[in-house]
């Protein structure tokens, strides 16, 4: 697992903001019970279902930022599969930091490990072949980094992270252009070295046409296996440095035969768009850091 997040400078925005939409005016449950004292406390984060845990950093980061004497240590690694009742990180300090940032911490941690959960079983999938499983942009407005962040942890590799990141001219521009051959004409104008130029193509005929006007990348979208592994012929026999993607209803059924026809990478948004969170939760309680787990087992 090869998995990286952003800079803190970059996600700290971020968490300040879904920290301040669930706290308010003031966490009034929590202040109510401390208004005379500062009590420190400890706990533990348990695993309720089989999953791939992800995001314990990103939650440790949370309650740091509420109060910098937090302690939050992982015991799993990210990317480790874990069994219900499992013991995945210990917390100790201020109660009021601990309490007030359970929830934002605790769904941040169960989104990214469902999504990383989904991931690695499509990658497992097709573990023993060459094609690479990649992401798409089809993410929560708000959550792409930490939801790509996700997929990296299950085994995917990232797609372009946004439209600056590379050129994709998909079947709306193609419309919008008069044709492949236009598009790609008037994108190799203006596009800045060393962007990379994707065609999405549905037909043998546009992905000739695509190869014609020398495209970096050919995407054979929402094909029929026949065709794509006729497809994935002309384009290895035209120029075999160029790269062959896959996408359209890919799923756990169909994701291996898609693998077998020879593309080198195969894009689906269904682990994240189709995944559910990873059920976890936060207990207090315990001795000091030495926590006495009741029926819990350590990782």
């Amino acid at each position: 697992m090869n998995a990286i997040l952003p800079p803190w400078i970059i996600l700290d925005p971020l968490l300040q903001q879904w920290l301040c939409e669930d706290i308010g005016r003031g966490d009034r449950t929590t202040a109510s019970l401390f208004l005379q004292n500062h009590p420190l406390g400890n706990g533990y984060w348990v695993v309720k279902e089989s999953g791939m845990v992800a995001g314990l950093t990103v939650a440790a980061r949370v309650f740091y930022l509420l109060d910098r004497e937090v302690q939050f240590t992982p015991i799993a690694s990210e990317g480790q599969w874990c069994e219900p009742g499992e013991a995945i990180a210990q917390l100790k300090g201020p109660l009021e930091a601990l309490l007030t940032g359970e929830r934002v911490a605790l769904n941040l941690a169960m989104r990214l490990s469902g999504i990383a959960t989904l991931t690695n079983r499509y990658a497992e999938a097709i573990a023993d072949l060459p094609a690479q499983l990649v992401d798409t942009r089809k993410t929560t407005p708000g959550l792409r980094l930490l939801e790509k962040y996700a997929t990296q942890v299950g085994g995917a590799k990232n797609h372009r992270l946004g439209l600056d990141d590379a050129v994709m001219i998909k079947d709306n521009h193609i419309a919008a252009a008069g044709g492949i051959q236009e598009a790609i004409a008037k994108v190799r104008e203006t596009i800045p070295y060393p962007l990379t130029i994707e065609v999405e193509t549905e037909t043998l005929e546009q992905v000739e046409t695509a190869l014609e006007h020398q495209a970096d990348i050919i995407m054979l979208d929402n094909m029929p296996l026949e065709m794509m592994s006729e497809a994935v012929r002309k384009i290895r026999g035209f120029n075999g440095r160029i790269k062959i993607e896959a996408s359209g209803n890919i799923t756990l059924q169909t994701i291996r035969n898609v693998a077998e026809t020879g593309v080198d990478y195969i894009s689906t948004s269904a682990p994240i768009t189709r995944s559910t969170w990873l059920d976890l939760s936060m207990k207090l309680g315990g001795g000091d850091w030495g926590i006495n787990y009741p029926s819990i087992r350590s990782v």
